[in-house]
């Protein structure tokens, strides 16, 4: 994650008491589409192809969302002698399955920026590209290791890391702080907010997700997608979360904002797959990641065109 003004790392105030950190969190702005989605859209967005003229007029409805479709469908990924104009022209060539991603990551997204605002040090665009990447990447694992997915799956990828956004919108100073001591000490990202703040990124998010009572597949990813096994009631999404956010940064799919390389062996090695295929094999595991990799290919300009 980019970062301007002053290399001077400055002290943060230190670490909060747990009450302080709830209330402050408490405080944050909810994000209106999150509820939209858990409790309406969801319905929709699930909905087969008799349902696409629905689909075509929520978009429609929604300028900032045609506009990502278009540009979207327009990108090198899909290659088109000719440029699409219309809604129906994009879904004809896309797909309903990307525009509802769309559907659901544009509102996201939007929420996500009105919640750390303007004033950060930080650029964020990097980091929405990563956010959209792991959900698409959840959506892949899911379907190659599980077969059944829901649209819901794709959403829990979305916000996996709303902690960072929400320690960025209520505790700055500590954000920014973090993060200038993350580009200068190889310590792990969580135990440098906990030190530093009192609880990490993961709790966090958890802690904003259930203080809005959103449901478990998105509390859990967000909590849990370091450590799924620790996950109580959707264990296979935080462990899809898991594997999805180690593809998206080894392959740098955006930008975390977490600077550690990322290897091949941390993508084999990770506790979600002993959730998701606990008999698989290594060899297997190994190839199971090779089929994913056309799907990485294509992520690349997907983000550009829509983010």
């Amino acid at each position: 994650m980019t970062q301007a003004g002053s290399n001077a790392a400055p002290h943060p105030p230190g670490p909060l008491g747990k009450d302080v950190i709830v209330a402050r969190v408490a405080r944050c702005p909810s994000l209106p589409s999150l509820n939209k989605n858990a409790r309406d859209m969801i319905q929709l967005l699930n909905a087969g192809q008799a349902y696409t003229r629905e689909i075509c007029e929520v978009v429609q409805r929604d300028p900032s969302l045609t506009a990502r479709v278009l540009r979207m469908v327009n990108s090198v990924y899909f290659g088109l002698a000719e440029p699409v104009k219309t809604i129906e022209e994009a879904v004809f060539f896309v797909g309903t399955e990307q525009i509802r991603h769309l559907a659901m990551a544009t509102p996201v997204i939007e929420d996500f920026q009105g919640l750390v605002g303007k004033s950060s040090l930080f650029e964020w665009r990097p980091f929405w590209q990563h956010c959209i990447a792991v959900a698409l990447m959840t959506r892949e694992i899911l379907t190659s290791l599980v077969t059944s997915t829901e649209e819901s799956d794709y959403l829990a990828g979305l916000v996996h890391d709303v902690g960072k956004i929400v320690m960025a919108a209520a505790f700055p100073e500590h954000f920014t702080a973090i993060h200038r001591r993350l580009a200068e000490e190889s310590g792990r990202l969580p135990d440098l907010e906990e030190k530093a703040l009192g609880m990490n990124h993961r709790q966090l998010g958890g802690l904003y997700l259930r203080q809005r009572n959103l449901p478990p597949s998105l509390i859990e990813a967000a909590e849990f997608h370091d450590c799924p096994e620790e996950a109580e009631k959707e264990r296979s999404i935080a462990a899809a979360v898991q594997l999805a956010n180690l593809v998206a940064r080894k392959h740098q799919l955006g930008d975390s904002g977490n600077p550690r390389p990322v290897s091949l062996d941390h993508c084999l090695d990770a506790s979600g797959w002993t959730i998701l295929a606990p008999t698989m094999s290594r060899e297997t595991r190994a190839s199971t990641y090779g089929s994913w990799l056309k799907t990485v290919e294509g992520i690349p300009s997907i983000l550009q065109a829509v983010v």
